[in-house]
């Protein structure tokens, strides 16, 4: 009976921290990173206090709530840096980058927020920057890319981007396609009227 306790208690905190976890990914998700710690537990169906004992902070359960997305998003940084023609990689990632901000409320927000607490997503904004920045370099040497991009204006679309986030989520993703392919054609360096088409 000595052995038994434990493993129980144990497997019930395993159990608690999946369902927190789940609920703040829809919590989150839907909502955004507003969303009260409270909603989280009742969407749960814990008490606060089991939630604070796994995710003292919200930064603690942000980072935790978001790995799959963070992992996507590193991903889709190192498919887009390894392709032969920069300047499709270069689309690759802004269409993923979009995707993964409409998939997710709280992901864009976290992403675009600035945390100090939270250097897993300040980490992940630098890095899906700088490649940004090293894809630019690429396709503006190849001729695909307008001379005049600059980084800045990654962080102009994605400002713009969450104006989209209001929308019940089927309608988000939709949009958010339009809106990548609208951008891409901007930065075009010689647009080329339905050589991509922009998606319905």
């Amino acid at each position: 009976m000595t052995g038994y306790l434990p493993q129980t208690v144990r497997a019930d905190a395993r159990d608690n921290r999946v369902r927190i976890l789940d609920a703040a990914r829809r919590v989150f998700g839907e909502e955004g990173l507003s969303a009260p710690m409270r909603e989280v537990a009742r969407h749960a169906d814990l008490a606060p206090a089991t939630l604070y004992r796994h995710f003292p902070t919200k930064e603690a359960l942000m980072s935790q709530t978001f790995t799959e997305q963070r992992r996507a998003c590193h991903a889709a940084v190192r498919d887009a840096l390894t392709r032969s023609d920069p300047w499709y990689g270069f689309q690759l990632l802004i269409e993923r980058i979009c995707e993964l901000h409409a998939e997710s409320r709280g992901f864009a927000d976290a992403f675009m927020a600035a945390f100090p607490e939270s250097m897993d997503f300040v980490a992940d904004r630098e890095r899906t920057v700088r490649a940004v920045a090293e894809l630019a370099r690429r396709a503006q040497e190849s001729g695909r890319l307008r001379p005049d991009f600059v980084v800045d204006d990654l962080i102009l679309m994605l400002t713009a981007h969450q104006g989209l986030q209001h929308a019940p989520r089927p309608a988000r993703l939709t949009s958010s396609r339009r809106f990548a392919a609208y951008v891409i054609e901007a930065f075009r360096a010689a647009p080329e009227t339905g050589s991509r088409g922009v998606v319905a």
